[in-house]
C-alpha cells in the first residue's frame, strides 16, 4: 500500500493529510490540522511562516508516530505571496499577506507605466492589486532594504520546501500566479521585472508539477527521527491541485474551487490571451501536465468568514451551519451584491461594509443576520453564473454542468443555489480537492498512476459526488437580471 503526505495550506487553516492508494481506490485521513492566522505588526499584515514550518514538522512527526512509511510528500498553498532570502539563505523578514494594503495603490501606477496590454499580454494573468508584481513594485517604490539585501525569491511552498530540503526551486503553477511568468518563453519575464526595478537574478528556476526537488535534509531527519523522504513539487498552487482532483471524464469541463476564494473556469491546452480575455479580466494560471487554467477569481466565502468574525466580536456566535440555516429562512432576492466589489477585499467590519454597499447602490440594508448571509450566498451564486457564461464565451464551449470541489461544497444550500442560478446541474465533490490533487501528482510522479485522466477516474470511484439539479430556475433567472442592473454588471 502506497502512502504519501500532502500538506494543504489555506488562507485560514492548514492540514496534513495522509493518502493511501490500493486496488484502484484512494483512502485519505487527516493527521494534523492547524490554524493559519495572519499577524498584524507595525501596521502591516504578515504570514507567520516559521509557525507554518513548525506545523509541517509536526505533520511529518505524526506520520512517523502513527507508523506510516512515506513514499513522498508535497506542499500546496495559496498563490502570489513570497519570501526573500539573502546570500546565506536567511529569510529577510516574514512574508507579507496578500490582503496587506501596501500594494493596493501601486497597481494603478505600474499599469500606467507598463500598460495593461503589456502586462496581460506577457503573462495572461488577471490584474489584481495583490499580485506579486505589485507587491514587489511596492517594495521598490519605498526603496525597501529588502531590495539591497535580497538574493533569492521563493513563493510560499517553495520557501517551506527550502527549509525541509535546502533546495531553492519555484514551481510552475504557483509561479504563474505572480503575474511575472511568461507562458510563451516558459521563464520569468525580464521586461516586467526591469519595469519594476527588481533584479532578475533573484528568480529561481521553475519546475513542472511532479518534479522531485530533493529529500528531507539530514538535519531535519535527525531532528524528527525520520527517513530522507523524497519531496515532490506538486501543483503547488492549491487551485491547481484542486483542479487536478476534479472527477471529470474528459476535457472541456467547468470547475469551481470553492473556499475562502472561489475560482471558476476550465482547463485548456494553451493560455487564452486575447483582447477579450483581457477585457473580461480573466486569468491563465498554470495547470498540471502541460495545461492552463482559464479562470477568474471571485471573492468567495471570505466575506461570510469576516462577517462571522465581526458578529462574534459583538457577542453573537454562530456556526457556519447555523448561519446557512438563517439564510435559508430569510426572504429571497431582497439584496443584490457584487461580491468582488473593492469594499470587500480588506479585513475588517464586513457587516458594516455590506450596509455601506447597500447604501451606495440604493438598496435597503440587511434587516437581520440571516438576510446578510443570504445576500452574500445569493451574490456568490449569481456571480458564478456571470463568470461561467464568460468562460463559455472565451473557451468556445457550452458546459453541461459545473464541478464544485473544496471545503465550500459542505454548504449544500450554496451548491443548490448555484445550480438554480446556472440552470444547470452541479456535481459537488471531493471536499478535500486540493489535498487529493496534491497526492495524485505524487503518485503519478512515482509511476503508481499512469496519467491525470486515470487519476481523475480513481477520484470518481473513490469519492462519490453529490448531484444538484436546478429548481425554481425561472425565479432565479428573473432575479439574475435584477442583480445585473443593481450591481452595474453587464450581461456577458
Amino acid at each position: 500500500m502506497s502512502s504519501v503526505l500532502a500538506f494543504d495550506l489555506g488562507a485560514s487553516s492548514g492540514r496534513a493529510m495522509i493518502g493511501h492508494l490500493a486496488n484502484g481506490r484512494i483512502d485519505i485521513s487527516e493527521l494534523h490540522r492547524f490554524p493559519n492566522e495572519p499577524v498584524w505588526a507595525g501596521g502591516a499584515l504578515y504570514w507567520d511562516i516559521l509557525r507554518l514550518l513548525h506545523e509541517l514538522k509536526t505533520g511529518i512527526w505524526r506520520a512517523k508516530a502513527e507508523g506510516f512509511v512515506l513514499d513522498s510528500l508535497g506542499i500546496d498553498s495559496w498563490g502570489v505571496d513570497f519570501g526573500l532570502m539573502d546570500d546565506s539563505g536567511e529569510l529577510l523578514g516574514n512574508p507579507r499577506h496578500y490582503r496587506d494594503a501596501a500594494s493596493s495603490e501601486v497597481m494603478e501606477r505600474v499599469v500606467e507605466r507598463l500598460s495593461a496590454e503589456k502586462i496581460f499580454g506577457s503573462t495572461g494573468i488577471q490584474l489584481m492589486p495583490f499580485n506579486t508584481l505589485y507587491q514587489l513594485a511596492a517594495l521598490a517604490e519605498k526603496q525597501s532594504p529588502l531590495l539591497r539585501e535580497g538574493r533569492h525569491f521563493l513563493m510560499i511552498p517553495s520557501l517551506l520546501r527550502y527549509y525541509l530540503t535546502g533546495q531553492k526551486v519555484n514551481e510552475f503553477t504557483l509561479a504563474t500566479t505572480s503575474q511575472l511568468f511568461n507562458p510563451f518563453t516558459g521563464e520569468w519575464d525580464d521586461e516586467l521585472l526591469a519595469g519594476i526595478s527588481v533584479p532578475r537574478e533573484w528568480f529561481q528556476p521553475v519546475v513542472k508539477p511532479g518534479t522531485e526537488v530533493g529529500r528531507l535534509s539530514d538535519s531535519l531527519c535527525d531532528e524528527l527521527g525520520v527517513a530522507a523522504t523524497p519531496v515532490i513539487a506538486v501543483a503547488e498552487h492549491d487551485t491547481g491541485s484542486a483542479v487536478a482532483a476534479v472527477p471529470a471524464e474528459q476535457p472541456g469541463f467547468a470547475y469551481l474551487s470553492c473556499g475562502t476564494w472561489s475560482l471558476i473556469g476550465t482547463e485548456v491546452e494553451q493560455p487564452v490571451i486575447t483582447e477579450r480575455s483581457r477585457e473580461l479580466n480573466f486569468t491563465n494560471e498554470g495547470g498540471v501536465y502541460d495545461t492552463y487554467r482559464l479562470l477568474k477569481n471571485i471573492m468567495g466565502l471570505w466575506i461570510l468568514q469576516e462577517c462571522r468574525r465581526e458578529w462574534e466580536r459583538q457577542g453573537n456566535s454562530f456556526s457556519f451551519a447555523e448561519l446557512v440555516e438563517l439564510a435559508d429562512e430569510a426572504s429571497p432576492f431582497a439584496i443584490f451584491i457584487d461580491v468582488d466589489h473593492g469594499l470587500f477585499l480588506q479585513p475588517g467590519d464586513m457587516p458594516a461594509r455590506l450596509c455601506q454597499y447597500c447604501r451606495n447602490t440604493g438598496q435597503a440594508e440587511p434587516s437581520s443576520i440571516g438576510s446578510a448571509v443570504r445576500a452574500v450566498m445569493e451574490g456568490l451564486a449569481f456571480k458564478y453564473r456571470y463568470v461561467l457564461e464568460q468562460t463559455e464565451e472565451l473557451a468556445g464551449i457550452s458546459f453541461p454542468g459545473l464541478h464544485m470541489v473544496g471545503g465550500g461544497i459542505q454548504n449544500s444550500l450554496l451548491c443548490q443555489w448555484t445550480s438554480n442560478a446556472l440552470g444547470k446541474p452541479v456535481w459537488a465533490g471531493p471536499v478535500e480537492g486540493s489535498a487529493i490533487g496534491n497526492m495524485l501528482v505524487q503518485w503519478i510522479a512515482r509511476g503508481q498512476i499512469e496519467d491525470i485522466w486515470q487519476a481523475r477516474s480513481i477520484v470518481k470511484a473513490s469519492f462519490p459526488n453529490v448531484a444538484y439539479e436546478p429548481n425554481n430556475h425561472d425565479d432565479w433567472a428573473e432575479a439574475y437580471q435584477r442583480y445585473l442592473a443593481v450591481t452595474g454588471l453587464s450581461a456577458s
